[in-house]
């Protein structure tokens, strides 16, 4: 056994008796049961993830991986690979939609350089919202079109970089992490990760990821295509769909889904690319699933479809497709409203206000 499966084999479901407890506050609360509907689903979980009727927001995190893909040498992006480090010096300097939005959520940004392939510009001054570690497992994976993208070993390494990851920020006080991520060719290995992991076919899962025009979008399609029927692997291993396809960031994600699932931690996820890695991680340990929360849905055509693999219903649908944990941070204030309604809302017998009555069992006039 190795360490993955050893921790997966620590990871407790979701205790349905909070929820219940959660529940039966839930409805003492001065409103009438349900009528907040997703908010009062959201609270309740959360109490139960938390273990208490007084969860807690307030040590917020975006975790975004960055790595590069191999793939790119089949012209599947518009952009070289040199953009993805150009993006992570720009989340350093605070620059990003992501670090508009997570100062927004009160949220801090933590950028893990797991596989960026260039070398990442310098950049001066710093923030103290916004932190920066390095643990590259390799420069980039390999192009799936000629070989698997990762070797086991390596997958397993990128899979406890994120579970290191998970455990650092429980150590650190974090209440609810969100994911997200940076990498040119990722949407093409998501799309490869989705068809496998479904049985979909290459087209209906794959999309124009960063701006592709036609030409490279039927190119992308294509390449997933032959990469399906090249390394043919079996839907019921999601390691090997992993390791087949990547990518690092993808991989980090995953550890990041297991890692805060045995720490206890919330989880939100982002779009296409994140949820790819929150559906292996399912996949790997069912019981995961329940520790995390779909921020929006995205316009990526194959993200449904894995919504579907973890069974969570997204909180927003506002036609997004960046990537970055910005759809992570925008629920997350979601999350906050949700626990707030639920901790600071009065009570039928605190606020003095009668409850629903029983129905009479007949009439008498």
């Amino acid at each position: 056994m190795n360490k993955i499966e050893k921790f997966i084999a620590n990871i407790e479901p979701v205790d349905q008796g909070w929820i219940s407890k959660a529940l039966e506050r839930q409805n003492s609360l001065t409103k009438p049961p349900g009528s907040l509907g997703m908010l009062e689903e959201i609270s309740c979980r959360m109490a139960a993830i938390q273990k208490t009727l007084s969860p807690r927001v307030d040590r917020k995190r975006i975790v975004i991986f960055a790595a590069d893909h191999g793939v790119t040498e089949e012209g599947v992006s518009p952009y070289p690979d040199e953009v993805t480090a150009q993006m992570v010096a720009n989340f350093l300097r605070g620059g990003a939609a992501i670090n508009a939005i997570a100062r927004a959520a009160g949220a801090q940004v933590l950028v893990v350089d797991i596989g960026v392939k260039s070398p990442i510009p310098a950049v001066d001054g710093g923030d103290e919202f916004i932190q920066f570690i390095r643990k590259p497992v390799r420069a980039g994976t390999r192009n799936f079109m000629k070989e698997p993208a990762l070797t086991e070993q390596e997958t397993l390494a990128a899979i406890m970089v994120g579970y290191e990851i998970a455990e650092e920020s429980k150590r650190k006080g974090a209440n609810l992490i969100g994911l997200g991520e940076m990498g040119i060719g990722n949407t093409t290995a998501a799309a490869a990760i989705t068809a496998a992991l479904t049985g979909l076919p290459s087209a209906t899962v794959t999309g124009r990821g960063t701006g592709a025009d036609d030409d490279i979008l039927a190119r992308k399609r294509s390449v997933v295509d032959k990469a399906l029927r090249i390394h043919a692997p079996s839907q019921a291993d999601p390691v090997s769909i992993l390791r087949v396809f990547g990518g690092l960031e993808v991989a980090g994600l995953v550890g990041v889904c297991l890692g805060s699932a045995a720490a206890g931690i919330p989880i939100v996820i982002d779009g296409f690319i994140a949820t790819a890695a929150a559906a292996l991680a399912v996949r790997m340990c069912p019981a995961s699933a329940g520790y995390m929360f779909a921020g929006h849905l995205s316009a990526e055509p194959g993200h449904i479809a894995l919504l579907k693999i973890i069974e969570l219903q997204p909180m927003l649908d506002l036609r997004m497709r960046l990537g970055e944990g910005t759809g992570a941070a925008l629920a997350m204030n979601i999350i906050e409203a949700a626990i707030r309604s639920f901790v600071d809302m009065a009570t039928f017998e605190t606020a003095g206000v009668s409850g629903k009555q029983e129905l009479a069992k007949e009439v008498r006039i």
